[in-house]
């Protein structure tokens, strides 16, 4: 492998296990701020508890986010220095705006809340989770804000002379068309992800409390228990239905606008060679080692739905990968402009079938916990646990196709316009680093970051399998005393 290719590499990885972390910190610091809201409100002690609970392990994986977050910045300027030269006036500037105002207003009322549960007044102190939870959907914004310019390049122009994009219109870059669909769709699933996590960890832990009532726990505590898990569950299967409708409804129109801007990305999504009405959505295809269009085989798809999909038109028409191939090469010359068709192929359909499992969690917690009913059945309690890791893994296959399908372009063109801003990803690795250089930091962060994940697993399943911790059961006497450990 060339350095190129390394690089490629080095930066998938490093952004698959970054973007793991991220959605779960997006929703869950919202949810964390509506328990918290309902135990101000209410009084009820199992609120103050399910806070504090889910709390803990929010803060984890903040913690983790941003000592991933850093490399990905640095991987700019070091392993593509090419690209950042090329894009940097516009690039540079909603990362900018991220890291000057929406991540100084996590870490500032992070740490506010963190710290002041026993100095703050009750009202004053969730209003610093709030403004925390409302910090982690403003960076999200900006960072898909510079990510949807790379998809779609506007508010900005080339410049022949310093062989640069300058940007003309922050507004423009700002509300990009694609981010305008693009962040819907990635919050959504970020609360999806939230969603099962707290009914995922709360499905499992209401069967254990109904099938393993303590004879050393009183029958209060114990009731106790039973109502903090039923009520996060179906908080959670509430959760997950709402945003699982959303992440369909926004990919819908996410999906419209990738026709328009992306079609050669489209058209890999179904594996659509030539041009045709009325194409069939394929569910099993045969694998293939090959990233030719033509080497995919289609075994069984459903008659003109990938038409109503992309078109809203049972008949409608969908440019291939060969016809969008040949008007490439007469806009920008030879080359191959088709993405690698099969890991589009089926990363999307991954995306579509993992994101399905949350559903089914879902469903089964609001049918077995109707009319107040409690769910003891084991089957359910590993459901509940096993179900976890697929929104997880579908956002990250999620992002997988959104990156890989705008290849061989690291900013894609836009087609629509007069400006046309592009950028072809060979172009934009820097010049001064090997191969050798490159293979050694990757290694070095890939055995970093497995380090970090086990921290993270072990963190994470260690205090989820401790519960919700009782109220009052937190430490006396001057708070400047107390070890943190994650305990506030």
């Amino acid at each position: 492998m060339d350095a190129l290719e390394l690089a490629r590499w080095q930066f998938g990885i490093t952004t698959v296990y970054h973007f793991f972390l991220v959605p779960l910190t997006i929703g869950l610091s919202v949810l964390v701020a509506i328990m918290q809201t309902a135990w101000v409100r209410t009084g009820n002690p199992k609120w103050l508890r399910m806070t504090r609970f889910f709390g803990k392990l929010l803060m984890i994986n903040f913690a983790l986010g941003v000592a991933t977050g850093i490399v990905q910045e640095f991987q700019f300027g070091m392993n593509w220095s090419e690209y950042s030269r090329y894009v940097g006036d516009v690039f540079g500037a909603p990362l900018a705006m991220e890291a000057l105002a929406a991540f100084f207003l996590e870490s500032t009322f992070l740490g506010l809340w963190i710290f002041g549960w026993d100095r703050l007044p009750k009202r004053i102190h969730l209003a610093c989770v709030w403004l925390f939870s409302i910090g982690t959907v403003v960076s999200a914004y900006f960072i898909i804000a510079a990510n949807s310019w790379m998809q779609h390049p506007v508010g900005a122009v080339y410049n022949p002379e310093t062989g640069r994009a300058e940007m003309t219109d922050i507004g423009a870059v700002l509300t990009n068309p694609t981010t305008l669909v693009a962040f819907p769709h990635v919050i959504a699933a970020a609360f999806l992800v939230a969603g099962t996590v707290v009914a995922g960890i709360a499905g499992a832990w209401l069967v254990k409390t109904q099938r393993e009532a303590s004879v050393k726990r009183t029958p209060a505590a114990v009731d106790a228990d039973r109502s903090l898990y039923r009520t996060a569950l179906r908080f959670g299967a509430v959760t997950m239905l709402v945003s699982g409708l959303a992440v369909i409804g926004t990919g819908d129109a996410q999906g419209q606008a990738l026709v328009e801007d992306q079609p050669m990305k489209m058209a890999a999504t179904e594996g659509i060679c030539d041009a045709g009405s009325g194409v069939g959505f394929t569910i099993i295809a045969l694998p293939t080692f090959s990233d030719d269009c033509d080497a995919m085989t289609h075994v069984i798809e459903v008659p003109k739905l990938a038409s109503f999909l992309f078109t809203h038109d049972v008949e409608g028409e969908i440019r291939g990968v060969n016809d969008l191939q040949a008007e490439y090469e007469d806009l920008y010359g030879p080359g191959d402009y088709s993405p690698n068709v099969p890991v589009v192929f089926w990363s999307f359909r991954l995306m579509i079938g993992l994101g399905a499992g949350s559903a089914a969690l879902a469903l089964a917690a609001l049918w077995l916990t109707r009319k107040e009913r409690n769910p003891s059945q084991s089957w359910f309690g590993r459901l509940a646990l096993w179900v976890i890791p697929t929104p997880f893994i579908a956002a990250s296959f999620g992002w997988i196709f959104t990156e890989m399908g705008r290849q061989p372009w690291v900013v894609y063109p836009d087609l629509t316009g007069t400006d046309r801003v592009g950028l072809q990803t060979m172009f934009g690795v820097s010049d001064g680093v090997t191969a050798g250089e490159v293979l050694t930091s990757m290694i070095a962060f890939t055995i970093v970051y497995l380090v970090l994940g086990v921290f993270w697993y072990r963190l994470m399943h260690r205090y989820a399998a401790e519960g919700a911790p009782e109220v009052g059961s937190e430490p006396t006497g001057d708070p400047s005393d107390r070890p943190l450990s994650f305990a506030y």
